[in-house]
This record gives structure tokens, sequence and C-alpha cells, in this order.
């Protein structure tokens, strides 16, 4: 059964608008305001991500939804519109201390490399998220060890 984040982890402290106040905006009110072509994609992503451990919450930061362990690690790229892409990151600094990119496995060759702690994942349709499920969730657990 796939994990539904709790309303507390749903959040950011530094979110906020002024017709909600000081009120953090929860991602699924975000999402439920987003306007996208690869909406169906982005959802299924974020439960993707969310059921790759039970210590992922999510916020919103970057004016999209963000993913984090112990440090953010993935942030969706909304600009684009042709497809539901997602950027693995360690945070919002370059780390020099780490080279993700020599030390990650990526059997299914998804990842576009932006840098050497950086990359991004992008799916055009909901089937082919499904056909390579089994290897981002793989991408992801090892992802998450860098943090």
């Amino acid at each position: 059964m796939p994990r539904v984040p709790s309303s507390s982890e749903q959040t950011n402290s530094g979110t906020t608008s002024s017709d909600r106040g000081n009120k953090p905006l929860s991602v699924e009110s975000f999402l439920a305001s987003l306007t996208h072509p690869c909406k169906p994609e982005i959802l299924a992503l974020r439960q993707l991500l969310l059921n790759v451990d039970p210590a992922v919450t999510e916020t919103v930061k970057w004016n999209a939804p963000n993913f984090r362990t112990s440090g953010d690690f993935a942030t969706f790229h909304l600009r684009t519109q042709d497809s539901a892409r997602l950027i693995l990151h360690l945070g919002a600094k370059k780390r020099a201390d780490s080279d993700i990119r020599a030390s990650l496995t990526d059997p299914g060759n998804l990842l576009t490399w932006l840098g050497p702690d950086r990359a991004a994942v992008g799916f055009r349709t909901q089937e082919d998220i499904a056909a390579h499920q089994a290897e981002l969730t793989a991408v992801l657990r090892q992802w998450i060890t860098f943090l």
C-alpha cells in the first residue's frame, strides 16, 4: 500500500503566500493547484519517491515539490513542460567532497548528469515510469546514501 505523507511532512516553514498568511503550503495543496501537461506523471513520480524509503518526506521548496531524508535530495523541475523532470542533488549548494557520478550505478542509463553531484531524470508517460520503476527506485536508494 502506498505511503501517504502526514500533514507535517508536507509543509515547509519557508513557503508562504499573502493569501495564506504565514501558513506553510502543503505539497497536496500545491499539486492540487498545479497546471502542468505532465501532472499525472508528476503524481506517479511523487508516489514512487515517497515509497523509496520510510524516511523520505516532502516539502514545497524552490516553488516545487522537494524530497528529503536527512537532507534534500530531489526536486521537481516544473518549468520543463514536455516531461515530468526530477533533479537529483545533495542540497542547494554544490558539494566538492562528493562525486556521486563515479560511485552510483545506473543500469538503465536514466540519469543525465549535470555535475558530479547533480543529475536529472525525466519521463514523458506513466508507462515509461512503470517500465523503469525498479531501476529508478534502485538509483534513488543509492542516491540517499550520499546525504
